[in-house]
């Protein structure tokens, strides 16, 4: 039996793994479709509201849902246990996807609250499950593989997802798609539970040491500073940052700001460098994460409206029993007003307006490429291109780690900081190559290739793969072990912080007229990010070296 426990992985994991697979599933279902709902007319099923005010709430939503989980994993921690944590979650965020299902703007908020609610409860705890189960002697060196297979669950849901969005959407509605995400939940959740006794044992709540922060003082003096902040964010007359959300989310984080600033400053010496070389890396990370949640803000909105989705007649007669394909005509209908640049027009709540005119996928398409008058025209969803990215993620992580296995076995590994400067030079390519198709064809008249959104995924995929699994890793190992989950919460606001001002910028898209410029900052903000890093990098490497004995 021994034996067999260190040839094989145990059956927690494949718990985990399926539970996983089924919660991300529906976490990047409900992403994918979001801002194409939001944006949607009221005729259409959609919420009928300006392409500024989507991307704002998207954006909102995406840095609660990653700033939840700080609360979340303390309170598993300290309180609940991790595997009621998971149910709790699980349930609220089914509850939310069905509540999307609803057609109003009250049960979308509502809704969202409640993904981020159980977001928060879950997301952190079934990983740090899964690092228990891994802790005992006889799994530990099966610990690295274990969450290269668990991040395989991860883009495995994320992979078809996409799909199912499509699918249902297309079919039967933007409320059937979002319940799919709360049936993805179900599933999962019922997995999780008849595998129980499989985990149980990783369940261990940790008692609090000398020198932890209680969840009470945590709570009186990051999260209640930061509600009373975002409140006054919120109030204050005008916006400073754009809307009253951005306002309220930025004020928020300055007394978080100044409280991990003050881990560093209130440190004992010996401390004090793996603090400072963590906080240069959430600085790095936030970078990442602006660029990474393009993704659901960004570059959906440019292949909605800037990227020639039409199916050649072979793939459209694979693709049209599945039912994975839109359907537009030239017929006119209710569709949102725009100006030839595809500037919304809005009414003064800033919803959109609307009008009968030609679908405006047909705007800038040249008309000699419009079907026949009374003939339909099969598109690719535009949320199918969403899982361009998990695809990669599978096809290349073998390559990646070769690449690490190469330089590894000639003795001249490749250190962590050196990973993360490469890390934001691919991130930066990623962007800077969506300025290419604006010099090659004024995008206002013609369409740009698939290819180049296809070419920017695949780019940035390196890019995830050299920082994204650091992040956990590298804030378990450079923290001050009182000061962990604290140091965890950190991660998680930089990811939050990284998909607010994601979202902040996506909501300006219009005022871009030279789309290039959008692509352009956030180039700049990667060049700067590896350009400091690379200058950081021997003082990093110093540091991990001094904690953890390796690169």
């Amino acid at each position: 039996m021994e034996q067999q426990t260190k040839t094989k992985h145990p059956r927690g994991l494949y718990v985990l793994f399926v539970t996983e697979m089924w919660e991300r599933f529906g976490y990047y279902l409900m992403v994918g479709i979001f801002l194409l709902y939001m944006i949607d007319p009221i005729s259409n099923g959609g919420l009928g509201f300006s392409l500024k005010k989507a991307a704002d709430i998207v954006g909102t939503y995406v840095a609660l849902v990653y700033l939840s989980p700080f609360l979340g994993g303390l309170i598993a921690d300290r309180i609940l246990g991790y595997r009621k944590a998971i149910v709790l979650g699980g349930v609220l965020m089914s509850l939310g996807y069905f509540g999307l299902a609803i057609h109003s703007e009250t049960a979308m908020y509502v809704s969202c609250l409640l993904i981020i609610l159980g977001n928060g409860f879950f997301k952190p705890n079934i990983s740090t499950l899964l690092g228990n189960m891994y802790n005992e002697d006889a799994l530990k060196a099966k610990k690295d593989s274990a969450y290269n297979i668990f991040y395989m669950g991860i883009n495995i849901g994320a992979f078809i997802c996409n799909f199912m969005a499509a699918y249902m959407r297309n079919n039967y509605g933007w409320g059937y798609a979002f319940a799919t995400a709360g049936v993805g939940l179900i599933i999962a959740l019922i997995w999780f539970l008849s595998g129980m006794k499989h985990i149980k044992h990783a369940d261990v709540i940790k008692p609090v040491q000398q020198g932890d922060m209680p969840v009470s003082k945590v709570l009186l003096y990051v999260f209640l500073p930061a509600l009373i902040f975002g409140a006054i964010g919120w109030k204050i007359p005008g916006n400073w940052m754009g809307s009253d959300s951005n306002d309220a989310f930025m004020f928020a984080c300055v007394p978080i700001t100044i409280f991990f600033a003050s881990l560093f400053f209130r440190a004992k010496q010996e401390d004090k460098r793996g603090i400072g070389a963590l906080l240069v890396f959430y600085m790095v990370a936030i970078i990442f994460w602006i660029i990474y949640n393009q993704n659901a803000t960004g570059l959906t909105i440019w292949a909605e409206t800037y990227t020639d989705r039409s199916m050649p007649e072979s793939v459209a007669k694979v693709a049209a029993p599945f039912n994975l394909v839109q359907t537009v005509s030239t017929k006119p209908d209710t569709f949102p007003l725009v100006d030839h640049y595809f500037h919304g027009q809005t009414d003064e709540k800033g919803n959109a307006l609307t009008g009968v005119m030609v679908n405006p996928y047909y705007q800038n398409l040249p008309k000699d490429q419009w079907p026949p008058e009374g003939q339909e025209q099969k598109l690719i969803s535009t949320e199918i291109f969403q899982s361009v990215n998990p695809f990669f993620i599978v096809v290349f992580t073998p390559l990646v780690l070769g690449v690490f296995a190469f330089f590894a076995n000639r003795k001249k590994p490749i250190s962590t900081p050196i990973k993360l400067v490469w890390a934001m030079v691919f991130t930066g390519l990623s962007a800077l190559i969506m300025v290419v198709p604006w010099y090659l064809s004024d995008i206002y008249v013609t369409k740009s290739a698939a290819i180049w959104l296809v070419s920017s995924y695949a780019i940035f995929t390196v890019g995830e793969l050299l920082i994204s699994p650091i992040g956990l890793s590298l804030v378990s190992k450079l923290a001050p072990q009182r000061l962990t989950a604290l140091m965890m919460g950190g991660w998680f606001l930089s990811t939050s912080l990284g998909g607010k001002f994601s979202g902040m910028l996506a909501s300006s898209w219009d005022t871009f007229e030279n789309k290039a410029n959008y692509f352009y900052i956030l180039t700049a903000l990667c060049v700067v990010a590896a350009i400091g890093m690379y200058l950081l990098a021997k003082w990093l490497r110093g540091i991990i070296v001094e904690r953890t004995g390796s690169i």
